[in-house]
């Protein structure tokens, strides 16, 4: 099964070793992403709730570059800095899930790299 590093220019570059996107049998698995703005660089001001739309965004254009969309998404991944911000990545998600409604986990996690209060990974199938 050969996997395939689809090129995406409207995300953020990764700032690691590691592929923004993956493609295998038809699944495509996009990394983690964060409140980055691909145009700055740097974290979108606010908090969680700007953050996670940030994300969401991310994730959709990203998906755009490899011709999918979000309701291509069959499971998520909700890495969260406190458990206490659930209710409102929630709201901000499920505006973009609403009815796609992929499985999905959630997870507070000790710390998130630049101190960033959510990171959601995808895997979307073709």
């Amino acid at each position: 099964m050969p996997i395939e590093i689809p090129e995406v220019t409207s995300g953020p570059a990764p700032i690691g070793p590691y592929s923004v996107v993956a493609e295998a049998n038809g699944f495509v698995f996009v990394s983690g992403q964060v409140g980055f703005d691909p145009e700055t660089g740097t974290t979108v001001p606010g908090g969680v709730e700007e953050q996670a739309d940030r994300v969401m965004r991310n994730i959709g254009a990203i998906l755009g570059d490899v011709g999918l969309g979000y309701g291509d998404i069959v499971k998520t991944t909700i890495f969260l800095a406190d458990m206490a911000d659930f209710a409102t990545v929630n709201a901000v998600y499920g505006r973009y899930l609403e009815k796609s409604r992929p499985a999905r986990s959630t997870v507070q996690v000790a710390g998130l790299p630049g101190g960033h209060l959510v990171e959601i990974e995808t895997i979307a199938a073709r």
